[in-house]
C-alpha cells in the first residue's frame, strides 16, 4: 500500500472548447467573476480518470476483478433505465470489502456505498483542489444552424448555441494521503494508474465539446517523511507572456516559470524520496532547477 505522502501538479490546456460547463448557468464554462480565471471542478477530472479506465484500459469489471469502476453508468437489471446506487452496491453483494478490492475509483477517491439499510462512506486518499487557469480567459458565444427542423412540417432549421473558451491553461493540484490510504487499501500500482489516466484520459477527451484537450505537464513528488508535504504547488508557478491573458491562444504564447517551486523543492530535498515529471514537447518552461526522473506513462 501507499506508505508516504505524494503531491501532484497537472497542467493541461483546452482550445475552442468548454472545459467544464455549469448546468446552472446555461452550461457556460465556469469563470471566477473577480479574477476572470477559468474553473474546473475536481469531479470533472475524476470523471476523466474513470472514463479512461473504463473505455481505454478495458477495466470494466467483466474480466478483471481488480479494476472495476464503481461510479459508472450501468444498465438496470430490471430491463430499462440505469442502476441506482443501491442496485450498483448489490453487484458487490453489499460487501464493502469486495467494493474496495474490485473498484479502483473507490480506492483512489473514496465515495459513498449506498446500502439498503445504511450507507458507508469511504474517505478518499486522493484529493484534488478545484482546477483553475493560470490566466484570465475570454468567453466566446457561438451560434450555428442545426441540420433538422424543430417540428414536423417546419421549413426553418433549428439553431444551436454554445459558449467556448478560445484558450485556457488549467492547473490541478492534488495530494495522496497515506493515512486515508490504509482505509481504502490504495496501492502504488493504483497511484500509477491514476497518473496514467490523468495524462492519457485528458488527451483522449475526443468529443465535440471536449476536443482540443492536451496534457502539458505532470509532476509527481513522493516524500520520505510521513505526513510531510509542501502544499499548494500550483501557487509556486507563474505564467509569463508579452501578451495579455485574454490574447493567449497556444503554448507558444507563454512560458511557465518554476523558479519559486524549484527553490522550495531544494529547500526540502531531505524530505523528498523522488521527483518525477513529464513535459509535452510544445510546452515552454524556465527555472526548473531540480533533479527529476522522467515520469513513465
Amino acid at each position: 500500500m501507499i506508505k508516504t505522502r505524494k503531491e501532484m501538479l497537472f497542467l493541461y490546456d483546452v482550445t475552442n472548447a468548454n472545459p467544464n460547463g455549469d448546468p446552472a448557468d446555461e452550461n457556460k464554462p465556469r469563470i471566477d467573476e473577480e479574477s476572470k480565471k477559468n474553473i474546473v471542478t475536481d469531479v470533472r477530472l475524476k470523471r476523466t480518470v474513470r472514463d479512461y479506465l473504463i473505455d481505454y484500459m478495458g477495466h470494466n469489471g467483466e474480466n478483471d476483478n481488480k479494476f472495476d469502476v464503481f461510479v459508472k453508468t450501468t444498465p438496470s437489471d430490471k430491463g430499462k433505465g440505469i442502476k441506482t446506487g443501491i442496485e450498483r452496491a448489490k453487484d458487490f453483494n453489499d460487501d464493502k470489502d469486495e467494493v474496495i478490492k474490485r473498484c479502483i475509483d473507490i480506492r483512489l477517491f473514496g465515495g459513498v456505498l449506498p446500502l439498503e439499510k445504511a450507507s458507508i462512506t469511504f474517505t478518499g486518499p486522493v484529493q484534488f483542489k478545484m482546477g483553475q487557469s493560470l490566466h484570465a480567459v475570454e468567453l466566446k458565444y457561438i451560434k450555428g444552424t442545426g441540420a433538422f427542423a424543430a417540428k414536423v412540417g417546419a421549413e426553418q432549421q433549428t439553431f444551436r448555441e454554445e459558449y467556448v473558451l478560445p484558450y485556457s491553461l488549467i492547473a490541478f493540484y492534488g495530494v495522496v494521503n497515506e493515512n486515508a490510504a490504509k482505509e481504502t487499501k490504495l496501492t502504488d500500482e493504483d497511484h500509477r494508474m491514476l497518473l496514467k489516466s490523468m495524462w492519457w484520459g485528458t488527451k483522449n477527451l475526443i468529443s465535440r465539446s471536449k476536443m482540443e484537450h492536451m496534457p502539458r505537464l505532470l509532476l509527481n513528488i513522493s516524500y520520505s517523511q510521513p505526513n510531510f508535504f509542501i502544499g499548494e504547488l500550483d501557487k509556486y508557478i507563474t505564467l509569463k507572456s508579452d501578451k495579455r491573458d485574454e490574447q493567449l491562444r497556444d503554448p507558444e504564447d507563454f512560458t511557465i516559470d518554476f523558479s519559486r517551486l524549484s527553490k522550495l523543492l531544494k529547500q526540502h530535498a531531505d524530505k523528498i524520496e523522488a521527483i518525477e515529471m513529464i513535459i509535452d514537447a510544445r510546452f515552454k518552461t524556465e527555472g526548473i532547477d531540480f533533479q527529476y526522473k522522467k515520469l513513465e506513462l
